[in-house]
């Protein structure tokens, strides 16, 4: 059986330096999250010392746990994922972020403004970094977006320049509540730990009270998502995000029990045949890529035109505030907003479905 492995990691200012110590805190629960799964925050008994505690923050990790001290506010941050900026903007710290990674993608305003004056850099992607850039802005945290393992991202040589880090793994919650609590994870850090509670306490009030109210709807339609990649139809599993905001929805995903899996993040590809007959038994059809238009869906393949939810224009996608270049605002500030994307997702499963105005993420394909 694999041993459970604790990392320290120190870092300059905000730690004291980038290296591993063997020793594991003896910690006491500070902040226990309700929906994440993914962090806590935890207090040396000893000393009093405050730790972010981050638990397997990469797709494929298995019980690695890793311990940040917390010892005063972080003021010059590099955000490598957009949800970061927007959770920065949203406790009042966009002024504090200096670099992200894929500038031309990011959707939060007072970012954007940033970015257009200089102030905020474009530090590059994975395999791709600039990490000179990265030195000179004398960052005191690089927030890490952790794809495959920590050894093979950028954290070996962020430590060998001793620029601080920390692996952010709010992508993984699968629980919509769970993935906008990281909020509160990125208030400690910042010293805006008030303002990150108080804001995930109203989201999640706004959310519960949305859920609640769908479930006294006595329809719950059948939902069909995405589109082909390739030869394969790739399909959530059943205890994914995606999914629990359609049950939260009072809507029924279309595969039911069937792909039910371990872990919420690995789709099930199934062939285009197979998903045609699915996609014909729904009764919507959200998420269909970069396609804008029942017309251009068609044209990527005809046989979707025979689809009824084609038929009906009960096609949806969570395009409305994309950014020119691409940029997604349903994963940037949507990562917080889980109360808006659930709104959104209950007008259209039964509310007026010719009404795009009261839509905010989602829009209805013509």
């Amino acid at each position: 059986m694999r041993g459970i492995l604790y990392i320290i990691v120190l870092c300059a200012a905000l730690f004291t330096s980038c290296r591993e110590v063997g020793t594991t805190p003896d910690t006491e629960p500070i902040y226990t999250p309700r929906y994440a799964n993914g962090f806590s925050i935890e207090r040396d008994k000893a000393n009093g010392t405050k730790y972010l505690v981050v638990k397997n923050p990469w797709q494929g990790a298995d019980d690695i746990t890793l311990f940040h001290p917390i010892t005063r506010p972080a003021t010059r941050i590099v955000a490598m994922s957009s949800s970061y900026v927007a959770m920065l903007d949203a406790i009042g710290y966009a002024d504090h972020i200096v670099g992200v990674s894929g500038a031309q993608f990011i959707s939060t305003p007072r970012a954007v403004e940033r970015i257009g004056r200089g102030e905020i850099a474009d530090v590059g992607f994975d395999g791709a970094f600039d990490l000179e850039r990265i030195l000179a802005m004398q960052s005191d945290l690089v927030l890490l977006y952790g794809v495959s393992s920590e050894e093979k991202g950028i954290s070996n040589r962020l430590k060998e320049l001793d620029i601080p880090y920390i692996y952010i793994g709010e992508y993984l919650e699968t629980e919509p509540l769970g993935k906008a609590e990281w909020v509160v994870a990125l208030g400690y850090l910042c010293g805006s730990e008030d303002e990150a509670l108080a804001l995930f306490a109203e989201t999640e009030s706004r959310y519960l009270a949305i859920r609640d109210k769908a479930r006294n709807t006595t329809h719950r339609p059948l939902v069909m998502l995405n589109t082909p990649y390739r030869d394969a139809w790739f399909m959530p599993p059943t205890n994914s995000y995606m999914v629990r905001l359609i049950e939260d929805a009072n809507g029924e995903y279309i595969l039911g029990e069937k792909r039910e899996t371990g872990n919420g993040n690995t789709s099930t590809p199934i062939s285009l045949e197979e998903a045609l007959l699915l996609a014909k038994r729904a009764d919507f059809w959200l998420n269909v890529g970069h396609h804008r238009s029942l017309e251009g869906l068609s044209l990527a393949n005809p046989l979707f035109g025979d689809v009824p939810a084609v038929c009906n224009r009960r096609v949806y996608n969570n395009t409305r505030r994309n950014t020119p270049n691409g940029g997604s605002d349903f994963w940037e500030s949507g990562a917080i907003k889980p109360d808006v994307i659930l709104a959104d997702l209950v007008t259209i499963l039964h509310g007026d479905t010719a009404d795009n105005e009261a839509l905010y993420y989602y829009e209805q394909l013509q």
